[in-house]
C-alpha cells in the first residue's frame, strides 16, 4: 500500500490527465476515487465503495429533491411561465433607457424561483429576449451579457439545485440554505438592474430610447400572467419557510402545480410531456453522476485522512480568517475556468468546509458564498458555461467573444455583491434565523 500523501500526488495527475483528454468530470472525480481507495487501503475497499455508493446517493431521501426541482422548471417552462413574466417586465420597464435589458433582468429572477437551473434559464431568455432587444437596437455585447449574467440568479434564488448538493455535501439544513439564498438573489438582481442603468446613462447609445406606448389597461392585465410562478413561489418557499413541509415534499408539491398551471393553460399533450419528462431525466442523470463521482473522491479523501492533514496544517498556520476565504475564492475562480460549478462544489467542499467553518464562518452563510463564487465562474472565460449557453442558443449571429465582453462588466457587479455580503452577512443570514 502507498502513503496518503504519495497517493494524493498519484491521483491528482491521473485527474489533470483525465480532464485534459475531455473525461467527463464526474467520470475522472469516480475513478480517482476508486484508484486512490484501491492503492491507499486495499481493493477490498474500492470495490465495496463503488459496489455502494452509487445506489445509497441515488436513494438518498435528500437528493430526491434535485429531479423534483428539475421537473418543476421543465414543467413551468412548458406552461409559458417565461413568455408571460417577460412580457409583463416588458409592459412595465420598456419605456426607461435599457428597460429590456431590466425587464429580462427581472423576469430572469422571477423565473429562477420555478427553475433552479441557471442553464435552462439562460438558454430561454436568449431564444426570447436577445431577438427582442437586437430589433430595438440593443448592443448585442450587453443584451448578450445581461442574459448569461440574470441566468446564474437562479443558482441563489429558490429552490435552487446548488444549494441542494451544498447541503448534501455538508449536511447542513436544505430549508435553511433554500431561504438564506432569497435576498442575496434579490439583491444580486436589483445590482444587475442598477449596473445597467448607470451603464447606459454613460454610453446611450448601448440602448436606445423605445418609443413604444403601452396603455396602463394593458400593463395591468399583463400582470395576470404572473399568476403562474407567484402561485409556485408561495407554495414552495411559503411551505418550507412555514415549516409545513420539508424541500422534497415541496420539490413533489411544486412539480405537480405546475404541471396543474400546464394542464389549466391547455397546453397539455401527451408528445410535450415526454420530452419534458426526459428533458429533466438526462439532465437529473448528468447532476447524479458528479455528485456519485464526487462523494466517491470525497470517500477517498476522508478515509485516507488527507482531509484531517490538510485540515491541520492550515489551521496550524493561524492565518486571518479572510485569507482563508481568499484562498477559496481563488480556488473557485481557477476552477470555474475549466470545469462547472457542481464539479467545483463536490471536489472542494470536503476540503474547505471544514477548515472554513473551524476558521469561524457559519456554514449557512458559507454555502451563500459558495453559490456566489459559483455564480461568477459561469462567467469567466475560458469555460463560463453560461456564456456558451448563450452563444448555442442565440437566434441570432452572435461570436463567443462578443457574449464574454457583455458579460465582463457583470462579472465586476457580481464581486460588489459579493462584498456586500461578506461585509454584512446578516443580509445572508436573517431569513434563516427566523425559521
Amino acid at each position: 500500500m502507498l502513503d496518503p500523501a504519495t497517493t494524493g500526488i498519484l491521483v491528482a495527475i491521473m485527474m489533470a490527465i483525465f480532464l485534459g483528454v475531455g473525461v467527463h468530470i464526474g467520470v475522472a472525480l469516480g475513478l480517482g476515487g476508486i484508484v486512490g481507495m484501491y492503492l491507499a487501503i486495499g481493493p477490498d475497499a474500492a470495490w465495496a465503495q463503488l459496489a455502494t455508493i452509487p445506489f445509497s446517493t441515488t436513494n438518498d431521501f435528500n437528493l430526491a429533491v434535485i429531479p423534483l426541482f428539475i421537473l418543476m422548471g421543465s414543467l413551468a417552462t412548458q406552461a409559458g411561465i417565461t413568455g408571460d413574466l417577460y412580457k409583463a417586465a416588458y409592459n412595465w420597464m420598456g419605456r426607461l433607457r435599457g428597460g429590456l435589458a431590466m425587464a429580462t433582468t427581472l423576469a430572469s429572477a422571477a423565473f429562477g424561483a420555478a427553475c433552479g437551473s441557471t442553464v435552462v434559464n439562460a438558454a430561454v431568455f436568449t431564444r426570447m429576449a436577445l431577438p427582442e432587444m437586437t430589433k430595438f437596437g440593443y448592443d448585442k455585447r450587453l443584451s448578450a451579457g445581461c442574459i448569461a449574467a440574470s441566468g446564474t440568479l437562479a443558482s441563489l434564488i429558490p429552490p435552487s439545485i446548488l444549494m441542494v448538493i451544498y447541503a448534501v455535501i455538508t449536511e447542513q439544513s436544505i430549508a435553511h440554505l433554500l431561504m438564506a439564498g432569497l435576498v442575496p438573489g434579490l439583491l444580486s438582481a436589483g445590482v444587475f438592474m442598477l449596473g445597467i442603468y448607470l451603464m447606459v446613462l454613460r454610453n446611450p447609445k448601448l440602448a436606445p430610447q423605445s418609443d413604444i406606448r403601452i396603455p396602463m389597461q394593458e400593463k395591468i392585465n399583463s400582470l395576470k400572467g404572473v399568476w403562474g410562478i407567484g402561485f409556485l413561489f408561495v407554495l414552495v418557499i411559503g411551505g418550507i419557510y412555514g415549516g409545513w413541509f420539508v424541500p422534497t415534499y415541496a420539490g413533489a408539491i411544486g412539480a405537480f402545480g405546475a404541471f396543474l398551471i400546464v394542464v389549466g393553460k391547455g397546453r397539455f399533450s401527451g408528445k410535450t410531456m415526454i420530452e419534458t419528462f426526459k428533458d429533466a431525466g438526462v439532465t437529473t442523470s448528468v447532476i447524479f453522476i458528479i455528485v456519485i463521482g464526487g462523494i466517491l473522491f470525497a470517500r477517498f479523501l476522508t478515509y485516507t485522512g488527507l482531509i484531517s492533514d490538510i485540515t491541520t496544517l492550515l489551521l496550524d498556520w493561524e492565518l486571518n480568517k479572510y485569507l482563508y476565504l481568499l484562498a477559496f475564492a481563488v480556488i473557485y475562480l481557477i476552477l470555474g475556468m475549466l470545469i462547472d460549478p457542481i464539479a467545483i462544489m463536490v471536489m472542494t467542499l470536503p476540503v474547505m468546509f471544514p477548515i472554513l467553518t473551524a476558521a469561524g464562518f457559519d456554514p449557512i452563510w458559507l454555502g451563500v458564498i459558495s453559490i456566489k463564487l459559483a455564480e461568477i465562474s459561469l462567467m469567466t472565460p475560458p469555460v463560463g458555461l453560461n456564456v456558451y449557453v448563450v452563444r448555442s442558443a442565440s437566434p441570432i449571429p452572435i461570436k463567443l467573444e462578443e457574449v464574454f465582453a457583455g458579460v465582463m462588466p457583470f462579472v465586476v457587479m457580481d464581486v460588489c455583491t459579493l462584498l456586500l455580503l461578506i461585509a454584512f452577512p446578516g443580509i445572508v443570514t436573517f431569513l434563516p434565523n427566523l425559521m
